[in-house]
């Protein structure tokens, strides 16, 4: 495994993980609702009355954020090294594995996390475990 320094970007990681714990703070502290991406896009597909505005601006958000940092700062150069089809795919399981899983990343490992909650610590393992043996396995074994 080799570090490409020249996009090596710790400061801008350590500020982003500090926004996004600050985003998931005031929405609980605010707004009583977990910052669970599955869950907000997941309540944009069924809404109730008076529960949409907030979802709509949470993931407003998501997709600004990228845009605005953009207008500031330089980004890095971004390479896509994966086939189109591969990540149709992986997304097509993640979006199964959020709902067997009752939650995303997001949901589970910032926002359970940080409450404590043993069924987002056996999520979050589960995850990290499955992301770490399947690139194993395309990278070591399928080569």
């Amino acid at each position: 495994m080799t570090i490409n320094w020249a996009n090596f970007t710790p400061w801008y990681s350590l500020a982003g993980g500090a926004l996004i714990g600050l985003a998931a703070t005031l929405l609980i502290l605010l707004n009583g609702r977990i910052a669970g991406v599955s869950g907000v896009v997941g309540g944009l597909l069924r809404p109730t009355k008076g529960d949409v505005l907030w979802r709509v601006s949470f993931i407003a958000g998501l997709v600004l954020a990228p845009v605005l940092f953009q207008a500031v700062f330089e980004r890095p150069d971004i390479e896509m090294v994966a086939n189109p089809l591969t990540l149709i795919a992986a997304g097509v399981l993640v979006g199964i594995g959020t709902r067997y899983g009752s939650g995303c990343t997001s949901g589970h490992g910032v926002c359970g996390l940080s409450r404590r909650s043993p069924r987002s610590l056996m999520a979050t393992v589960a995850f990290m475990a499955s992301g770490f043996l399947t690139v194993f396995v395309v990278r070591h074994l399928l080569g």
